[in-house]
């Protein structure tokens, strides 16, 4: 194992929010409650919650305050939410998150067909979001997505990813998600795209985000850990479909990541056992099997 590999991983998992947003069955509030203190009790310490957006667009969200205000908070447990806009995070102030997430494309015809706005728009909207954020002390990341490739350009080049990242920073985002949005991604592109990324962020305020859509996730995740990055954003029980490949898996899960990153003897502070029961339990409420590869065979052999 090479000396730059960390010794140690913090994932924040997105399950709660990225990984239902797109669910079509209503998940009650006090499932996805039940499902963040699972999270914790695993030895997550960071979690996305919820979003602000409007109701109309992710209906699945509309019960944000009554999540947040459902959580019993854990010490040294720190919880996002997503804030599309001014009115979001007004909305979000009040549940007292740690940090909110903003969110900008590498890819222009992305961000033109998912916000009608140029990259460069769709971040200065965000200035005042993240001003308002900071002078409230609560943190702010960004989220960079088609950070590799996009259902509409194909390829991204890694300029395009230093851009954005140049964007975020100069609006006083304070970390960064490098996120391969539909999972087209391979190994040594995700590299490119992360030290285009580290033009503009150290190493402590990049973290991964990757798709499994392709089955590159995993071989993704050990390319950014060569490279040092230690923090990454993955998804309990692999929650979260994507919406531009049909039929096509999402977010890579939480257990497989764990399961990897102990195999080689990297710190994760969580629990496999009780994140493969959180991980049961809201696919349980789902109806169907977790998402994960280490999940289903870990669960097949307890069963035995």
């Amino acid at each position: 194992m090479s000396s730059s590999i960390p010794s140690r991983v913090q994932l924040i998992d997105v399950g709660p929010r990225d990984g239902l947003q797109n669910e079509k069955t209503p998940v009650p509030a006090a499932v996805k409650i039940e499902l963040v203190h699972r999270l914790q009790q695993a030895g997550l310490q960071e979690i996305e919650v919820t979003s602000y957006v409007s109701p109309k667009w992710v209906p699945q969200m509309a019960d944000n305050h009554e999540v947040m205000a459902g959580i019993a908070r854990q010490a040294g447990v720190q919880y996002s939410v997503l804030t599309p806009n001014l009115k979001g995070f007004e909305a979000a102030v009040a549940d007292r998150p740690d940090e909110i997430v903003v969110f900008g494309s590498a890819s222009e015809a992305f961000s033109q067909k998912n916000i009608n706005c140029s990259i460069a728009e769709s971040i200065e909207r965000f200035a005042p979001v993240v001003q308002a954020a900071r002078a409230a002390g609560i943190r702010v990341r960004g989220a960079m997505s088609c950070t590799v490739g996009c259902p509409y350009e194909g390829d991204i080049a890694p300029e395009r990813v230093a851009y954005l990242a140049g964007l975020l920073k100069g609006i006083g985002v304070q970390r960064v998600d490098v996120a391969d949005t539909i999972g087209v991604g391979t190994p040594r592109k995700v590299q490119r795209a992360l030290q285009a990324t580290l033009q503009h962020f150290g190493i402590d305020d990049v973290s991964g985000h990757f798709h499994d859509t392709y089955g590159q996730a995993l071989s993704n995740t050990l390319a950014a850990l060569e490279l040092g990055v230690w923090n990454f954003q993955s998804s309990v029980a692999g929650l979260g479909g994507c919406p531009y490949a049909k039929g096509a898996t999402g977010n890579v899960a939480t257990e497989d990541v764990v399961y990897m990153l102990h195999g080689m003897g990297i710190e994760t502070g969580i629990d496999l056992d009780r994140l493969i029961d959180a991980g049961a339990y809201i696919s349980g409420f789902l109806d169907r099997k977790p998402n994960s590869r280490v999940a289903n065979a870990l669960l097949t052999k307890r069963a035995g």
